[in-house]
């Protein structure tokens, strides 16, 4: 008999690492948004090094406001409010400085959960030929679920590192994961994660 939930979508041809919203305003716990994203960070370290020796592409994605009011948020600062952190040029939208991202890495920037949602990150993904997202970053039961469904629904593989990803609520965090991988992606493993992208461009 068929198993009805928890396929295995397996790894496309080109994938690409996205490092999700692991920017100050997330990851220093005296924010009004923040949590001690320590772990997070040091596992997508780990990940970016091995994209990089596996001659994988990175990106990295931030959520950023250019109206002082919040204006362009729309809806989402009235329901979760607090979004002041975000606004563009202040340093909640700064990539957190353990992370390993160099001024040439690409940066997308966006309003909403979903990398996807008003940005052109699929047009991007599909003209470079990527098939496959491994994902990692903030946070696990809000940008990095809408993300990964939105990606299933567009037909790119994506791969959640469950042990890359993180949450403000731990219980948030387990229910999404079992959720994600029970319907929309595949969890894997840092260590795992790892060795593919170390090795997949090897010889």
């Amino acid at each position: 008999m068929t198993q009805t939930f928890g396929q295995s979508l397996g790894w496309g041809r080109n994938p690409l690492l996205l490092v999700i919203d692991v920017t100050r305003a997330f990851t220093e716990p005296d924010r009004p948004l923040g949590s001690d994203a320590t772990p997070v960070v040091t596992a997508a370290n780990k990940l970016i090094e091995a994209a990089r020796a596996g001659k994988l592409p990175v990106m990295f994605t931030r959520v950023a406001y250019e109206n002082p009011d919040l204006s362009d948020a729309g809806l989402w600062s009235k329901k979760i409010g607090s979004l002041g952190d975000l606004v563009d040029g202040g340093d909640g939208v700064e990539m957190d400085k353990r992370l390993d991202v160099r001024d040439t890495d690409p940066v997308l920037t966006k309003k909403y959960a979903s990398c996807f949602f008003g940005t052109d990150l699929g047009s991007r993904l599909t003209s470079s030929g990527i098939d496959t997202l491994v994902i990692c970053g903030l946070s696990t039961s809000g940008c990095i679920r809408a993300t990964a469904v939105d990606a299933i629904q567009l037909g790119f593989r994506p791969i959640v590192v469950e042990d890359a990803v993180g949450d403000r609520w731990q219980d948030a965090h387990d229910q999404s994961l079992a959720d994600l991988g029970a319907k929309y992606a595949d969890l894997e493993a840092t260590e795992t994660v790892i060795q593919k992208l170390r090795g997949w461009n090897a010889g």
